[in-house]
């Protein structure tokens, strides 16, 4: 029987896209706002664009949501993906319009990107590399290569040990995190063509 991958709807604007993504990676797909089918998923998703307090409001709203995931996920070990404001949303706080309480999954905050240099431009927006850091190379999802990105705000992590991989953009950022069964990504798998749907791949055959 195939495997039943919960994709959390909450709002999150890019739900179709990752939707299709997961599908046209091979995925058995269930976009869900129920608690009890969190539960019983055998991976989760947790899509995101937009800010990040508008993105914890929308998660928390759902009754019961914050507390299947973390069952599921924690108790469950079921493995764990989070993209973009899904990634951020793995961190103490955000600190976008004030400061807003994350899962706590991943310690961290999530702060607004200043570069130094002020011909870098905020959004961080396109094409960029994506190069994994020596701790994470033998990590099963996250491979080097070039991804879509969409972000004016980063993760912070307190363990350098969590972050598995870096992008640059006038600065280095995380371009991804990982802590046991839970992974995060900052850029956009759904709109990173043969790279995005490679990663997907390998998070559905990740067993962690």
């Amino acid at each position: 029987m195939a495997e039943v991958i919960a994709l959390i709807d909450y709002g999150a604007g890019n739900l179709h896209s990752v939707h299709n993504a997961l599908k046209a990676a091979g995925a058995s797909v269930t976009a869900t706002a129920d608690p009890y089918v969190v539960r019983a998923a055998d991976r989760i998703v947790l899509p995101g664009v937009g800010s990040f307090r508008a993105c914890a409001e929308g998660l928390n709203a759902i009754a019961g949501m914050v507390e299947a995931m973390k069952e599921r996920v924690h108790v469950g070990a079921a493995p764990f993906l989070g993209i973009c404001v899904g990634m951020q949303l793995l961190a103490d706080r955000g600190l976008e319009h004030g400061e807003t309480p994350g899962l706590g999954w991943v310690p961290g905050e999530v702060r607004l990107i200043q570069p130094s240099d002020a011909s870098i431009k905020v959004p961080h927006m396109g094409w960029n590399d994506v190069a994994v850091l020596p701790h994470a190379k033998d990590h099963e999802v996250i491979e080097e290569g070039e991804a879509y990105f969409l972000h004016s705000y980063h993760f912070a992590a307190e363990n350098p040990q969590h972050v598995a991989a870096m992008t640059d953009h006038g600065e280095g950022l995380v371009a991804a995190v990982a802590r046991d069964n839970i992974l995060g990504v900052q850029f956009h798998p759904e709109k990173s063509q043969a790279y995005g749907l490679a990663t997907l791949r390998r998070f559905l055959e990740w067993f962690p």
